[in-house]
Parts: structure tokens; sequence; C-alpha cells
């Protein structure tokens, strides 16, 4: 993984992040991942890909949505710039509802989201003529949505679903002790995503903390929430009694400063990494993760579809590369295959 990277990503996640060629250089010889994914496009072996010549496109893309997404969109926009000189793309992040909101109104390009595009989402498009049909969603990367803790706590390595739940919900454990009595009896500090966040919005699903119409409670709201990760990743890791949730990537780009909790979803405690999220047995914290544009956009704009087509040719070792689960072969295809029909022939 390269180091620049993750300094540009910790140091620069609360602004949106303008690429454009003169912001782009340097070599990828410091990378040492053992080779390159095989059909994968970079800006140093290849400018041409199904049909597109990059070197030729020129205009602006622009990105927005999930700070889960961020980093994989972030490092694709700084590769495909190497390529496509005449193209600006800039990526920001203002949570999955948010990219989704900005989608809707025709104010970006590309929407980036840690969970699929809800209903009421959905409608709001289709008011502002973006029919259902129209919306084009990729799938780039598998996530382990991860609990974290300082290395100070050294008691809850492992937490069942329950316990999760019974800490997240609204009036749920103030104490460590209320999650098991052996733990404890202090004050748990809560941090989590922003409701913005989908990252937010797939916990609640998973730890059935959807509360509202349902019958299952809500998640509490007492905790320090943000839709920036690096504030959720700063409050935890110097407090022993602090627990918090975010991506994968934030969790591994801080190293010993965070400990990620176990988590036993009825078959033994699971610690959340690349292997686990990809074989199904980190439940059910593991997740897809998407970008969405429409029809017309790829039509319309082939600087688009160029970042698009570079994105699906490059995810599977730039996901890796910033701390994702890379897409299995047969699945990656079924997302090349449809932006296939909107590619040159």
């Amino acid at each position: 993984m390269k180091k620049t990277r993750w300094a540009l990503l910790f140091g620069a996640l609360v602004s949106s992040v303008a690429l454009g060629a003169a912001a782009c250089g340097g070599d990828d010889d410091d990378d040492d991942d053992g080779g390159e994914t095989p059909g994968a496009t970079t800006a140093a072996t290849a400018t041409k890909a199904g049909g597109l010549d990059y070197t030729k496109l020129s205009g602006d893309v622009k990105v927005d949505g999930s700070s889960t997404v961020f980093p994989i969109s972030e490092a694709v926009a700084e590769e495909f710039t190497k390529a496509a000189k005449g193209v600006q793309t800039k990526v920001a992040l203002s949570g999955t509802g948010g990219g989704f909101e900005k989608f809707c109104r025709k104010e970006i390009d590309v929407s980036d989201a840690s969970r699929p595009i809800n209903q009421k989402e959905k409608d709001a498009c289709a008011a502002a003529g973006i029919p259902n049909a129209d919306l084009v969603e990729l799938q780039v990367a598998i996530d382990a949505l991860t609990v974290v803790i300082s290395p100070q706590n050294t008691w809850a390595k492992c937490m069942t679903t329950a316990q999760l739940t019974k800490a997240f919900q609204a009036g749920g454990a103030t104490k460590w002790s209320d999650l098991d009595p052996s733990w404890p009896a202090e004050n748990i500090k809560f941090y989590y995503p922003g409701a913005d966040s989908g990252t937010f919005d797939y916990f609640k699903e998973a730890l059935k903390l959807r509360g509202e119409a349902s019958k299952e409670p809500s998640h509490r709201s007492d905790g320090t929430s943000s839709e920036d990760d690096n504030v959720l990743v700063r409050g935890i890791e110097g407090d022993k009694n602090a627990i918090g949730y975010f991506g994968l990537a934030y969790y591994l780009g801080e190293g010993k400063k965070l400990k990620a909790v176990e988590v036993d979803g009825g078959k033994g405690c699971v610690a959340p990494s690349f292997d686990t999220a990809l074989n199904g047995t980190y439940t059910p914290l593991s997740r897809p993760l998407f970008v969405y544009t429409a029809a017309a956009i790829l039509k319309e704009k082939q600087a688009v579809l160029g970042f698009l087509d570079f994105y699906l040719k490059n995810t599977q070792k730039l996901s890796k590369e910033v701390g994702y689960v890379s897409l299995p072969d047969a699945l990656l295809k079924t997302q090349q295959d449809k932006l296939a029909a909107y590619l040159p022939k």
C-alpha cells in the first residue's frame, strides 16, 4: 500500500479532493502486492480499454457520497487522471444519503454508496427526471464493517450480536458491566457515523435497530456522531471506555492505535478481515460497496463512462490497496457486463 495515499486520505478527508493532471505524479515502484491484477488498466500500461481512448477524453467527473467508498474512488481517480489528462475528476464525501440527494438533484455524476439505494431515494430521482430503469448500480468491493475499541480495553475482545445490539440501542447499556457482569462497571463512550451515512444505515439493519414503525429498538443518539470517520477514530483510540464502528479501511489505516472487536454472529468469534468478509463467516457485518450513475450520464459524458470503465478494470487492485476486499472474478465480470452496453464497439 502506498504510504502517500494513506497520508492524503487521512490528511485531507474532510474536504473534497480535486484530482487534475497537475496534481498526479510519481510512479508505482513502491507497490509491493506481488504484481497487478490480471486485466488491470493503469496509466503505465495502457490508455485504451473497451473501445475508449483515455488520452482523448476531456471534461469533468463529479463523485460524492459514502465516506466508506471514498478511499477507493479517490485511489481510482488518482490513477485515472494520469491516463486521462484531459479529465478533471473531483471526489468528495457527504455520506451515502447525502450523495444520493446530490445525485438525484443532478449535481454529481457518480454516487458512492455503502448500501443499495432505497425506494425513497429512487422516488426522488424519478421525480427529478432520472427513471428507476436508468439507474446503473455497480458493485466495486466488499467491506467488513468493523467494531473498534482502544488497545487499552482488555476485556471486550469478542462481542455477540446481542451484546452489540444492547450496546448501541436507545436506552441500552450504559456501563460495560451491563453487557457482561465480569466487565468493568465504567461508563461506555459511544462513537458512530452520522445519520446520512450508509454505514450507519447498514449497522442499524444488521443489528435490527430500525426503530420507528418497526417493533425493534432505535439506534442510540446520545453518543458522538460524525460523517467524518476520522473524528470517530480520534475519539476512540485514546479512551479505554470508548467503542464505535466504521469501515475496515479506516481501522487498517490506524494500525496499532485501534483494536477490532471479534463478532460472534452465532457460530463463534470471528475477526474482520479480507478472508472472513469474502467467505461469509464475518456475519452480520460484511457488506457490498457500490457506485451509482445513470444511463443518460453514460451516454452523454464519455469522461464519466471512461472513469467507470477504468474503475472496474482497476478496482480489484486498488480496493485491496486501500483496505477493502476485492470482488471475485465472476462478480466483477457481472459489473463490467453492465457497463459494456455503453462502451464504443
